[in-house]
């Protein structure tokens, strides 16, 4: 397959970020974080009106972006910037473009974006091809 820098990536789509899966994550993270769990405890400390997603699973959704756009490719290196938080039921799409192709390594930016609010995280990814 043909590869080339501005080419962009197809996007991940996550419908709706899931209290329930923040409970499985919060188990095998073994982060009992309760911003992650409890509504209440997210109200009582002022960060909004919604349980927050785990950050390894905003990780997840962009990792999954680049497997779908590289089957088979192995990730080389990945760097990313949490810049906001991802709340209980938003809808979040992981997007990139390839920033450079050297043989079998291709380098690609990315960003994490929540429905009507915009990046909440972005970084980079080489991949093995």
């Amino acid at each position: 397959m043909n590869y080339g820098v501005g080419d962009s990536l197809p996007p991940f789509v996550v419908e709706s970020a899931s209290p329930e899966a923040m409970k499985a994550w919060a188990v095998f993270l073994a982060d009992p974080n309760p911003i992650h769990l409890d509504v209440d405890v997210v109200k009582a400390k002022g960060l909004g009106d919604r349980v927050i997603n785990q950050g390894p699973m905003n990780v997840a959704f962009m990792i999954n972006m680049l497997m779908a756009a590289f089957p088979g490719a192995t990730i080389e290196a990945m760097d990313s910037r949490f810049l906001d938080n991802v709340y209980g039921g938003e809808q979040v799409t992981a997007q990139g473009t390839i920033s450079a192709v050297e043989g079998n390594r291709i380098a690609c930016e990315f960003t994490l974006d929540v429905d009507g609010r915009g990046t909440v995280n972005s970084g980079t990814a080489t991949l093995l091809v």
